[in-house]
């Protein structure tokens, strides 16, 4: 298929921000445009996000483009839109929105998890899928609502994600993408739904509500005449369906294609997700029955995922003290303000002398296992520990983390991918090598999830024969030289890992104790 223009917008509606991305043919970034995303919180557990108003911002992110490029209308040869995953955007008549959306933050499900957890289908749902169920999904929140409010699931006519109402939006076509499909409600394996994993939750007699599936690398639908006219775009532009947007940053980012071996993909910002691409008859499922498997746009690949609660949040804690204890003397000094210092520290501080484990966050951990009570903590202080060591022992949390992550999924990769803040320091990318014996790489790309968006479009309207040929050109020449690991670096985290991971299994019975202190049981 053939289409005019020499630009290509990729569209990434995530949770804080929605950015609109003109790119090139050739992959080259030319403008962004972004717009803060809006959502409201409860006590309850509530999470949940405006359909008009994140349509209305979309709208806005790519009319902002046009203050960047001239006549931007006439040069955009194709659109591709990815977002958040999971969550629930439930549609109904007219497709009008039913409520507001759930997003993946939402905890009201957590019951509800619980309940399919225990139930002897959900080994198979597993096996299935590939991933684990947790209260962020669209399965999960489903099965919430017909159990404690079907009035809601009763007046929808179909159940969309984020990118799938902006889809809905842009081309007047309710549709999902392989990738969502087939983790919440499908087989990884066919990239279909699977009527065995729709029974395991519940939810057979709610079918009718799942939308067809479109791959937007083989299928593009035209821009209506409305959305034209509100985005300025031309009216039968052709638009893709990108994948969930945790594989198309991926995809952007370099985890499959390049030098070959076994790549990995981990971004490193407050939370850590950590990806390896796979031929999907290679698929490692964990006896715990965690983690994800998402479908990537080519051809028999596909993505096992863990992902870690908190990552830098445990780094931005430990540099937190500092600053509080700087403050009682009477110096104002911000947490940022000394990431500086960071490598300095861990130069003046020996490897694996004390286990950290990196749980910080209030919502515990969801990768590779699931502890909503689970808390940070070391191990091995002693009289001689300094404030580097802790510093330390924190960054090296974060990469035992990483290889407990990689370890569940099969072999350790050989290449590691790293994006994300954390890999513009040399340290720390060292220590995440050396975790999991990797060499790493970085990616020069900016917005790599709408960058794996528009690389479907690409793709979709024959700018590339492939993924294969567009992912030689618009990912592998911005990788970095492949940095080897420090043998002696790694030595010293191979026999650090079983301490970690003695620390980590034992403290299951520690955190519940914890946690019924904390509520006064």
């Amino acid at each position: 298929m053939g289409s005019t223009g020499d630009l290509i917008i990729g569209i990434d509606a995530g949770t804080s921000v929605i950015k609109a991305v003109a790119f090139d043919l050739t992959g080259r970034q030319v403008a962004v445009s972004a717009v803060p995303n809006r959502y409201s919180a409860t006590s309850e557990g509530a999470v949940t996000q405006s359909l008009a108003t994140t349509w209305m911002d979309c709208v806005a992110a790519i009319r902002g483009l046009s203050q960047h490029v001239a006549d931007l209308g006439a040069r955009v040869a194709a659109l591709a839109v990815t977002g958040q995953g999971d969550g629930t955007w439930l549609v109904g008549a007219e497709d009008a929105p039913v409520a507001e959306a759930w997003l993946w933050l939402d905890a009201r499900a957590a019951p509800t998890v619980v309940r399919l957890a225990a139930g002897a289908e959900n080994r198979a749902r597993f096996e299935a899928t590939g991933t684990g169920l947790n209260t962020c999904q669209q399965g999960s929140q489903m099965a919430h609502m017909d159990a404690h409010m079907p009035e809601m699931l009763d007046r929808a006519e179909v159940a969309l994600h984020c990118k799938d109402w902006l889809y809905l939006n842009l081309t007047g076509v309710r549709a999902t993408d392989p990738s969502e499909a087939s983790f919440t409600f499908g087989n990884f394996r066919t990239r279909q739904y699977d009527d065995g994993v729709i029974a395991a939750l519940g939810l057979r007699h709610r079918r009718g509500l799942l939308p067809e599936i479109v791959d937007g690398t083989q299928v593009t639908h035209p821009l209506t005449p409305a959305a034209a006219a509100a985005t300025g775009l031309r009216a039968g532009t052709p638009v893709s369906l990108g994948y969930v947007d945790m594989v198309m940053t991926a995809l952007g980012a370099g985890v499959h294609g390049g030098d070959g071996g076994d790549i990995a993909c981990s971004t490193v910002g407050s939370t850590g997700v950590h990806m390896r691409a796979v031929p999907w008859e290679r698929v490692h499922l964990n006896a715990e029955g965690t983690g994800y498997v998402i479908c990537l746009p080519v051809p028999g690949i596909v993505t096992q995922v863990q992902t870690n609660m908190a990552a830098t949040l445990n780094l931005d804690w430990v540099l937190s003290l500092a600053a509080d204890v700087m403050r009682s003397f009477g110096q104002e000094v911000a947490p940022r303000d000394l990431v500086a210092r960071v490598d300095g520290w861990l130069a003046a501080s020996a490897p694996g002398q004390v286990a950290y484990l990196p749980y910080i966050s209030d919502a515990g951990e969801r990768g590779p296992f699931v502890n909503a009570e689970a808390r940070a903590g070391f191990a091995g202080l002693s009289m001689a520990t300094r404030y580097p060591d802790m510093v330390r022992a924190v960054v090296e949390g974060l990469g035992m983390a990483m290889r407990d992550c990689y370890a569940a999924m099969g072999p350790l990769p050989d290449e590691l991918r790293l994006t994300g803040g954390a890999a513009r320091s040399a340290q720390l990318r060292a220590i995440l090598g050396g975790a999991i014996r990797a060499r790493v790489r970085t990616s020069a790309r900016e917005e790599a999830g709408a960058a794996g968006a528009a690389m479907m479009a690409a793709v979709a309207i024959g700018a590339y024969p492939d993924m294969e040929a567009c992912i030689a050109e618009w990912v592998t020449p911005l990788l970095s030289e492949a940095q080897p690991p420090d043998d002696r670096l790694a030595a010293t985290y191979d026999r650090l890992f079983p301490a970690f991971l003695a620390a980590r299994q034992g403290g299951a019975p520690v955190w519940a104790a914890l946690a019924r202190a904390r509520r006064g049981v």
